[in-house]
This record gives structure tokens, sequence and C-alpha cells, in this order.
């Protein structure tokens, strides 16, 4: 019977230093950190949709992630070269799941500026395509290199979507 119980405390704290060990390892920014597939609409400034996906790309997968400095303020927004190719970092707010940009901001994937605005996360407030629960995500974004709106009217594009799901 005591090797059975030796047994039992040894496998409990392995799981209990695995999960310490896992919480530690989590991003501060984890609850909106992930793999998002999004639309994307041309919008005026009041957010009213000119043109519904204007390029004709469908959903495409972007990232929110971690910054290097770890602190629960700021995120990485990455299109991975889907849409825009950007890759920028936002201010967010973990308390109430918004993050944008201050002004705008230099993006790292290639000499430009863009700005990110009223960006929000709700916890499981969308559907995927398989009808599960998700995650949503939908922010507003400018670009300084963008010829197509004063061309068409528009102003800034609508990016939104749900969180990937397992």
């Amino acid at each position: 019977m005591k090797p059975n119980v030796s047994l039992l405390l040894t496998l409990l704290f392995s799981v209990f230093i695995s999960c310490q060990n896992q919480d530690e390892d989590n991003p501060s920014v984890g609850l909106v950190a992930g793999q998002w597939y999004v639309e994307i609409d041309a919008v005026d400034d009041s957010g009213n949709v000119l043109y519904e996906d204007p390029f004709g790309i469908g959903h495409v997968l972007m990232l929110t992630y971690n910054t290097s400095s770890n602190v629960g303020s700021q995120m990485w927004i990455d299109d991975l070269s889907n849409f825009w190719n950007y890759q920028v970092k936002v201010n967010c707010d973990m308390t109430t799941l918004t993050f944008s940009s201050t002004d705008w901001v230099e993006n790292s994937a290639y000499q430009s500026r863009l700005r990110i605005t009223d960006g929000k996360i709700k916890l499981g407030a969308g559907n995927t395509k398989g009808r599960m629960y998700s995650d949503t995500i939908e922010y507003f974004v400018e670009f300084d290199d963008d010829e197509y709106s004063p061309r068409y009217g528009y102003t800034k594009y609508r990016v939104y979507g749900y969180r990937y799901v397992d």
C-alpha cells in the first residue's frame, strides 16, 4: 500500500509543478494572443461597409502575440503578409480586451506607417465555420501608402473574424 501512496503523491506533485510552469510560460497577453481567421472590408469614417472584401481574398490567417518584454500592455498584430504585409506593436488593455495604436506607427514588415483603432476581442462571442463557439476579434486599420482608399472613397479597413479553435 505504501508504494501506491508514494506513487500517488509523486504524480500529484508532478502535475502541480507542471501547471505552475505552464502558467509561468503563458504570455501576459494570453487572452488576446492567438491565431485568427479574419475578413477585411473597406469602410468609411463611421465604419459603414462600402466594399465587402475589396481585394477578393476571403478569410485570411493573422496572429496576435506577446512582445519580447512580456508585458500585458502591448502585443503584436501580424497579418503574415496575407493582406497588406504588416506587423505592428499596439497597446492593449487586458481588463477590457481592447487594443489600438496611439497614433500612426511604423510597420515592422516594410517601410510604411499605419494606424489601428477600436480593436476589441470578445470571448465566446462568435462561431467558427464548423459551428464551434469561439472568441472574436475586430479592429480598423489605415495605411499611409494606401492608393486605393482615396480612389474609391473609403478611409480604412475593418478586420474581423474568429479565433482558430482546435
